[in-house]
């Protein structure tokens, strides 16, 4: 249902029903099966995407190696920036990790969505969130051990989520080969055996 995209832009900015009456015309639902790619490196990224429900990866092809550079957790917008921006071919994926109900604009619509000022201050906002998460995210990962950035996902993703994510592309994400984040995994299950 619509009204998620409207209480997800309300907790950035007022919203008044003049707006949101403009802005729930132009958003199509679409539904994406767990591993579907909702868009694959080299393609154009022809839409802007609220999704209500599920979960997706972002990642690029690296010499035959997929690197994972971030997850997405439902209710939450994405898009790959540049590509839809310039209409250009995306040098990353998306893939569906569950089963996803998402709703999407084209960019000629997204660009109508730009004259709408609560709009416009909820983009600014979300865009300057999510530069901040990447920007913590690349100290962090420059700075803090596999151990360190793993215990930091625990905090900010419930486990049950941290479990739906396959090991492979947690560990791309943090880094390490998956066998390291076994180890890991088992060690901090040690550790916290021997506190209680």
């Amino acid at each position: 249902m619509l009204e998620s995209l409207k209480h997800f832009i309300e907790n950035y900015t007022h919203l008044p029903d003049h707006d949101w009456a403009l802005i729930q015309q132009v958003f199509r639902q679409h539904n994406y099966k767990k591993n579907e790619f909702i868009l694959e490196q080299g393609n154009i990224c022809r839409y802007f995407y609220f999704f209500e429900k599920g979960l997706v990866r972002f990642f690029s092809n690296v010499d035959g190696d997929d690197v994972t550079k971030m997850f997405c957790v439902a209710p939450y917008c994405f898009t790959s920036k540049v590509s839809f921006r310039n209409q250009s071919p995306a040098n990353e994926s998306i893939q569906a990790l569950e089963n996803c109900v998402a709703w999407k604009i084209n960019l000629d619509e997204y660009q109508k969505l730009e004259q709408i000022n609560s709009w416009n201050i909820f983009m600014r906002k979300l865009l300057n969130e999510i530069q901040e998460f990447m920007e913590n995210r690349l100290l962090e990962s420059k700075v803090y051990s596999a151990e360190k950035n793993y215990e930091n996902l625990l905090t900010r993703y419930p486990v049950e989520l941290i479990h739906k994510i396959p090991l492979k592309h947690l560990a791309s994400f943090l880094g390490v080969a998956p066998q390291s984040l076994s180890r890991i995994r088992s060690n901090m299950h040690n550790s916290r055996k021997k506190l209680t």
